[in-house]
Order: C-alpha cells, then sequence, then structure tokens
C-alpha cells in the first residue's frame, strides 16, 4: 500500500489514495494496526479519499481504533492531499459522514466550512455540542499542568456518555480573543495535540458569551481561528482555518 502522512497541528493521519476503489475493504484491524505507533505507521487516524458523485471527492475518516466519525483537522488535511493529488483547484466541495462540506487552500492553510450547530446544551456548568462529534466543553485553570489524560477519560467513561463516547475539551482563555484548548479523543482514548471539531465546540462555547465572530486558538500542536456567526442560541457559518501539511510518503506491507 502506498501511502501519505499529514498533520494538522499535531493531530496525524495516515492518507490514502482510494480513488480507484483498491482499498474499499481494508479491514478494521489494519486500519488500527497501520495507526499503531509502535508496529505501524502511526497516526490518530487514517482517511481514504474516495470517488463520490457530485462532489470533488468523499472524506471516508477512521478514528485509530477503526471507528468512523467526522474529523475536523482530518477533513482540513483531506484538503491538502487532495489539493496535492491535483483534484482541485483552491476552492472544493466534498463529502463527509457528517454531510457536504466546503473549504479552500492558499499556502499551506486551510480553511473549512463545519455544518451549523443548532443545539448547544448544559451539563452543570459545563456545555455539550455536536460540531460533526459530539464534544464536551469545560472551562479550567492552569491548562498547561491539568491531568487531561485522567479527567477526560472519568467523563467519557462516566455513565452518561460511556455508551457512545463523546470528546473531552478543557479551555482556558488567554485573552479577550484567544483560548487554550486541550482535548481528550473518542476512538483514539487519549489525548491527541489537537481536534478540530473540538477546537471548533470550545471557540464556540468562548463565543457564545462574548460578543466576538472569530477567536483565536492554541492547540499543543499550534494555533488555529474557528470563525461563526451568531444565530440566537445556535451558530452558523462556521469555519475553521489552519495549517495543513504533508510530512513524509512510504509503502507499507500490510502482511
Amino acid at each position: 500500500m502506498e501511502f501519505y502522512k499529514y498533520q494538522g497541528t499535531g493531530n496525524d493521519f495516515v492518507m490514502i489514495d482510494n480513488r480507484s476503489g483498491e482499498w474499499d475493504d481494508l479491514s478494521i484491524e489494519n486500519i488500527q494496526k497501520l495507526c499503531d505507533r509502535r508496529f505501524g505507521i502511526g497516526a490518530d487516524g487514517l482517511i481514504k479519499i474516495n470517488t463520490a458523485p457530485g462532489y470533488d471527492f468523499e472524506v471516508d475518516y477512521y478514528n485509530s481504533d477503526g471507528s468512523k466519525s467526522f474529523c475536523g483537522n482530518g477533513a482540513r488535511c483531506s484538503v491538502a492531499f487532495a489539493f496535492f493529488l491535483d483534484i482541485f483547484e483552491g476552492k472544493c466541495k466534498f463529502t463527509a459522514i457528517d454531510g457536504e462540506h466546503v473549504a479552500e487552500i492558499h499556502n499551506g492553510i486551510v480553511k473549512l466550512k463545519m455544518g451549523d450547530v443548532e443545539t448547544i446544551s448544559r451539563d452543570g456548568e459545563d456545555t455539550v455540542m455536536n460540531t460533526g462529534s459530539p464534544h464536551y466543553v469545560k472551562y479550567v485553570e492552569d491548562i498547561v499542568n491539568y491531568n487531561v489524560f485522567a479527567e477526560g477519560n472519568s467523563i467519557r467513561n462516566s455513565e452518561n456518555y460511556k455508551e457512545k463516547g463523546i470528546n473531552v475539551n478543557f479551555m482556558e482563555k488567554i485573552s479577550d480573543d484567544e483560548i487554550f484548548v486541550r482535548t481528550f479523543e473518542r476512538g483514539v482514548e487519549d489525548e491527541t495535540y489537537s481536534c478540530g471539531t473540538g477546537v471548533t465546540a470550545s471557540a464556540l462555547t468562548f463565543l457564545q458569551n462574548n460578543n466576538l465572530i472569530s477567536v483565536k486558538v492554541k492547540t499543543l500542536g499550534g494555533d488555529l481561528k474557528v470563525y461563526a456567526e451568531k444565530k440566537g442560541s445556535s451558530f452558523q457559518d462556521i469555519w475553521l482555518e489552519g495549517p495543513a501539511k504533508q510530512v513524509f510518503k512510504g509503502k507499507i506491507d500490510l502482511n
């Protein structure tokens, strides 16, 4: 199998050009092996770029445990990969597990339109929403030293969320227009360097209480930006912006 490795603010992915359909039947076991950091390539997830009628391409995303979801950083890396493959020029329209998206790329910076968020609910003092994947957002202090793994794992496996799982984000305000976000991701079952849908959920939580149309977001893997338009208690025209880079390419024997 020929593959490419991409990363978006430290969130890393095995990318496969599957427009021929050669890897349609790639097994969950093989996906887990490819994503294994000791016995495989190593990644937070695997993405197949497929053909899709009416779209430039399809993003077929798998977490490192083989489960499927939407991934914001994975989608941004997919846009960069599709651009590298000359599938489109400048702007594109693609489909993913959560529906249709549009995106654009300029000088390695990918700006991705996320789905609208109609409902933001509360769990005590914290917020819960779906930004393509389900997310829990909690304000914390001293985020650099916060035990993200222990606290995130506890919430993800709590009575309310253990059956379907949830991504858990911890957020600290840096300034009036910037936040720091760290995320425990379901499917990876660990903290990742960045999470696009988690950054988006955290940004919307911050924007909900501030008269802003955009917010800068710091993650362990780099800097992102989220733009959104507030409509009552919901958000529309949500964009996630940041770098997406090719790290290397290679071939691997699945046997």
